[in-house]
């Protein structure tokens, strides 16, 4: 499987267990690597054959921007189902979600996780 990768995408949201947390946007980082297979669009050199950065890096934008999640973990999942319902050519997605200064003397704490299409859900 070949893989796209999107790095430093930045977001603001309201996220976090605390009532300050809620009260203004906060920063959330994230690396996106999604699995797909990318001979057609090297073959072809068509931009339908390859999923469209740009129009992914504005929808995990706007998607975390618009999100209300107390866990980055609960943000995460979340993200990483909507792109691979949106993306039918993305059959794994990678995500890393890091929330600066989350806690105070540390620079940055995160986490990545990996999903996969279901098997099912492959396009034949």
């Amino acid at each position: 499987m070949d893989t796209i990768h999107i790095r430093g995408i930045r977001a603001h949201c309201l996220i976090g267990v605390f009532d300050w947390e809620k009260q203004a946007p906060q920063p959330i980082d994230m690396d996106l690597a999604i699995g797909c297979d990318l001979r057609p669009a090297g073959q072809t050199d068509d931009l339908k054959q390859t999923l469209d950065y740009k129009a992914m890096a504005d929808d995990v934008t706007a998607w975390a921007q618009a999100s209300r999640f107390e866990l980055i973990e609960a943000l995460a999942e979340s993200l990483c189902d909507k792109l691979l319902q949106t993306y039918p050519l993305a059959q794994s997605v990678r995500l890393t979600l890091m929330k600066p200064h989350a806690v105070p003397y540390v620079d940055n704490v995160g986490l990545t996780i990996e999903r996969q299409r279901a098997q099912s859900d492959h396009k034949n």
